[in-house]
């Protein structure tokens, strides 16, 4: 180890754990040696040396699922490229289903796999008996078995990886605390340490449950909270052997593993306990907790039942150790919103082993070339809202996060704990009119509404849930009436300035020179083309614009137009959010029902297609926006907040009399996805081009000075397109496709379905994915009879089409 701090590096990384060591590492592969990691204590100290050591490799997502095969390869392999044992054991992996719906989760997952050549075998229980002698299967209905898998010992491969970093120049410090680190405001410029200064270029914040405190103390968002992590480890077990595969008895809880000549029991229950709320000790390192024997004593049964040979073995250890875990149990990766190359790598949720190669080699590529390497929003640290960070938001919301883990993954489930944190000004008459509230980004939003006598709630499954009929009577009312949805969730943001158009036409794809009262949908674009932001865009005068994006992405879209922002730019970006509510009002019978609440004309010639003016409505004025994401006629009424309450209420006391109807975000969602558009994170991402998404429409290539990413398109549109996007509907009214579902096109896998959902119209679930050439290649024609989609091991046949299966010619949106 070097003796003495360097005054300066280009990575200076925070945190010793499994994660830090593998960012060092896989920076030194990149050529990248001028790091320094930097350990408050020891390496593996935090919570790496307790992991049981488990590697997996299906998670619930194919990225995410990429990353960690990619992890399972690097360990490997690692012991021969560095010579430090590793305790890497492939011997498979079994997880079992007690559960219908648990059944269907792992059919569904086995079939996912298949996009990637991951082999995981559909198992029943006698075969589970057989690869596992040891296991009782008299509840179980059958199971997967993923022969690659298997486990390794993390304090050994934190010291592989550590080893292989330092081979290639990286310099690594215990027991030096980073006390402080330096920013301008803009950008981060260093640690400081008791042993002295390090200015850097990027700085990697790998604290695991420190990070939170860490990332708060320079302004950036990191929300993880650490929870109390059980397992046990049995001797003497009769007919312990050491080729039994890792045992995962998902519906109660438990995992088993072999562990030198003894079985290790671990638990993800559905109820944690939070630990560290009043902060953790300056001296904790290698640390236990007490626990509480009677928390893990339910597991404990029910694992004994599992596995009837624990009865006759002795407990060598209990073990109760914390784990850091997040408000929605998905990592914190890259760089953040708030300081530029501040990255974060941390909240890995009790699964940091089996994460660490594939994190330390997307950020460090991130590092390298300025970008992510894939898609990867879903672990993105810039999807957190400021409020997360609140710590009885975290205490509450961990204590559910850490079981969901082992939880089945129903579509649309919803979190319990922490409930109620924004709410629309209309949520108390939302909830009169029968709403049943999901949450979305701290948002109480209306998914779907109960008729009189039926109780809003979810009864979750994997087929058609309870709120079926009664969202397709929203969608039907969308389709043939009127309806009205809350979207006051919506991000908005409004730039300001004499130089605003200049910003927003560099920024966007479409053309922003329009005038006063005109809408324009545009995609903002990364240099390589990927789309960074799908929205809309109004110009309020000739100075301003007001910016519209989804509540998932109100922070990440607010930080990239304020990047593109130059410092001699004149103009001012401000998030404005919470001062206005929006309902939109969808429907062929739209027009007619506004047009008796206000006195300004609504006429197709008066009012056309993507335009927007304020009107009067009730005793307020609100901007109306001809707009839609329903595929119907419709406007969207921006309101401000104080003004909300009493045009909603003159608006629903006056919709009765034409029918109006109540409709939630799952209506919105099978309207959208009938008529093709696209959702950001889902259909489209950074990684899809709006030429291959189907939206060159919204692209003007030709418009004066350009806009980033026009040469990345430029190019696509003369070599011609790799893969496109396609909308497929099931020939058969039965299945349901969510995400994830293989695209087959004969016996070639050409894709998978990006976001799926009935569409009520159509009578049948449709789904958006992107489809390549059999063997790679420019893709050609669609066959609309040529492809099939995957569902738990079933194929069944589709209509396959580039334009929208509703409405191809909107004819509806625009009448």
């Amino acid at each position: 180890m070097a003796n003495a701090l360097p005054s300066r590096a280009r990575v200076v990384i925070v945190g010793g754990g499994v994660i830090g060591v593998s960012v060092a590492y896989h920076l030194g592969k990149l050529g990248i040696s001028d790091v320094v990691l930097l350990e408050r204590k020891q390496l593996t100290s935090g919570t790496t040396w307790h992991a049981a050591g488990l590697v997996g490799q299906l998670r619930q997502s194919i990225n995410m699922t990429q990353l960690a095969r990619y992890t399972a390869g690097l360990y490997r392999g690692l012991e021969a490229e560095t010579g430090q044992a590793t305790g890497y054991r492939q011997c498979g992996s079994i997880s079992l289903a007690t559960t219908p719906g648990r059944m269907e989760e792992l059919k569904r997952n086995a079939s996912m796999a298949k996009v990637f050549g991951l082999k995981v075998d559909v198992i029943s229980p006698s075969e589970i008996r057989s690869l596992y002698p040891l296991v009782n299967v008299d509840d179980v209905i059958g199971g997967i078995h993923i022969p690659s898998d298997g486990y390794a010992n993390a304090v050994d491969i934190t010291q592989a990886l550590a080893k292989g970093a330092r081979a290639s120049g990286v310099q690594i410090f215990q027991e030096t605390k980073v006390t402080e680190i330096h920013h301008d405001g803009t950008r981060v410029r260093g640690v400081s340490t008791p042993q002295g200064r390090i200015d850097a270029d990027y700085v990697v914040l790998c604290g695991g449950m420190w990070t939170r405190d860490v990332a708060a103390s320079i302004g950036v968002t990191v929300p993880l909270h650490a929870c109390e992590h059980y397992y046990v480890l049995f001797k003497d077990v009769p007919g312990l052997t050491p080729d039994l595969p890792v045992l995962r008895d998902y519906d109660h809880c438990s995992y088993f593993k072999y562990d030198a000549g003894k079985l290790l029991v671990g638990a993800f229950e559905p109820h944690a306990r939070p630990w560290g709320e009043n902060g953790i000790a300056e001296d904790f390192s290698f640390g236990e907790i007490d626990g509480n024997f009677e928390h893990f004593e339910p597991v404990l049964m029910d694992a004994m039942r599992r596995v009837p040979a624990l009865e006759n073995a002795g407990i060598q250890k209990f073990f109760c150790g914390p784990e850091s875990f997040t408000p929605d149990v998905r990592y914190h990766l890259g760089e953040s919103a708030e300081l530029k190359n501040c990255f974060v790598a941390a909240g890995l949720n009790s699964i940091g082993l089996q994460s660490a190669g594939g994190v330390g080699k997307v950020i460090s590529e991130w590092i390298r070339d300025g970008h992510p390497p894939i898609d990867l929003w879903e672990v993105d640290v810039r999807r957190n809202m400021p409020f997360q960070i609140n710590r009885k938001y975290l205490r509450e919301r961990v204590s559910e996060s850490l079981g969901l883990l082992y939880a089945t993954h129903w579509p649309y489930r919803q979190y319990e704990t922490a409930r109620g944190v924004r709410k629309s000004a209309l949520h108390d008459r939302l909830a009169k009119a029968g709403a049943c509230f999901g949450e979305a980004f701290g948002w109480e939003r209306a998914n779907w509404y109960a008729p009189a006598g039926v109780e809003p709630k979810y009864e979750y499954s994997y087929g058609r849930q309870n709120w079926f009929v009664h969202s397709a009577r929203e969608h039907q009312a969308v389709r043939n009436g009127v309806a009205l949805f809350d979207q006051s969730s919506f991000g908005k943001l409004r730039l300001e300035g004499r130089d605003a158009e200049r910003v927003m036409n560099r920024v966007s794809a479409n053309a922003m020179s329009v005038a006063p009262g005109k809408l324009v949908y545009t995609q903002w674009l990364n240099e390589r083309g990927g789309i960074e932001a799908d929205l809309t865009v109004t110009r309020l005068s000739e100075t301003a614009y007001l910016i519209v994006t989804g509540a998932e992405t109100e922070v990440k879209d607010f930080n990239w137009l304020q990047k593109h922002i130059a410092a001699d730019d004149h103009c001012v970006l401000t998030n404005v959010s919470s001062g206005m509510g929006v309902l939109s009002i969808m429907g062929p019978d739209s027009r007619k029902f506004l047009q008796s609440l206000t006195p300004d004309d609504l006429s197709a010639a008066a009012f056309p297609f993507a335009s927007s003016r304020v009107i009067e409505l009730g005793y307020a004025l609100v901007r109306a926006s001809r707009i839609t994401y329903v595929g119907e006629l419709g406007w969207e009424l921006y309101v401000p907040t104080e003004f909300l309450q009493g045009v909603y209420d003159e608006l629903v006391n006056a919709g009765t009399a034409f029918g109006l109807v109540h409709a939630g975000y799952h209506a919105l969602n099978s309207l959208r996805m009938e008529k093709a558009y696209r959702h950001w994170g889902h259909d489209i991402t950074d990684e899809d081009t709006p030429l291959e998404a189907g939206l060159g429409f919204a692209v003007k290539l030709d418009k004066a000075g350009g806009f980033v990413g026009r040469d990345a398109l430029l190019k696509q549109k003369q070599d011609g397109l790799r893969k496109r996007l396609v909308q497929f509907q099931l020939k058969s009214p039965e299945p349901l496709v969510y995400h994830n579902e293989p695209i087959w096109q004969g016996d070639s896998i050409v894709g998978f379905i990006r976001s799926g959902m009935y569409a009520h119209t159509l009578g049948a679930a449709v789904g958006l994915g992107y489809v390549t050439a059999p063997g790679g290649g420019v893709v050609g024609n669609i066959d609309p009879n040529g492809y099939e989609i995957e569902v738990a091991g079933v194929r069944y046949p589709t209509i396959a089409s580039l334009k929208p299966l509703y409405d191809p010619t909107n004819q509806r949106i625009k009448s």
